[in-house]
């Protein structure tokens, strides 16, 4: 039987994202995992902030700083703690960068047994059946890799 130490759990606040946290709590727990929530925006420069963050209007971009990051941090933390009940070890991180680089450097410098993470992200390619970032991290990443689809969304190849 497969044993995993160490569960990644990669969200850009994506639908599919939302979804995969419930399987990476389920994994995590089942295997009395540690799980490592992680979440990168885009740019190793520059950031645009949504609609739900204070203080930078949305769609107008804003240099990623260390008061940035920790602001991502507590959003993150605020947003997916009260569904993380149950574990005991949970670690969390913003990491800022290219995706996929990102996420594979995690992998590595974490020991990392299992990726999760939702199918399509934030970019809405709704008739693709995987997003970039996913196919990326499945084709690079030296553990396993469990993309999560969400039910309701119809997929083309």
């Amino acid at each position: 039987m497969i044993t995993y130490k160490n569960i990644l759990y990669c969200t850009d606040f994506s639908e599919d994202a939302e979804i995969a946290l419930y399987h990476a709590v389920d994994l995590a727990k089942r295997h009395g995992a540690r799980l490592h929530v992680l979440h990168c925006p885009h740019s190793t420069l520059r950031y645009m902030p949504t609609e739900t963050d204070e203080g930078a209007p949305a769609g107008e971009f804003t240099d990623v700083t260390p008061e940035l990051i920790a602001k991502l941090l507590a959003e993150l933390k605020a947003r997916y703690a009260g569904k993380l009940e149950g574990l005991k070890d949970v670690s969390w991180q913003v990491m800022t960068g290219t995706p996929f680089v990102e996420i594979l450097r995690y992998v590595r410098e974490n020991d990392i047994d299992l990726v999760v993470m939702g199918a399509v992200g934030a970019s809405g390619q709704e008739d693709t059946h995987y997003g970039s970032t996913v196919e990326q991290v499945s084709r690079r990443c030296p553990c396993h890799v469990m993309a999560i689809r969400n039910p309701e969304k119809t997929y083309t190849l």
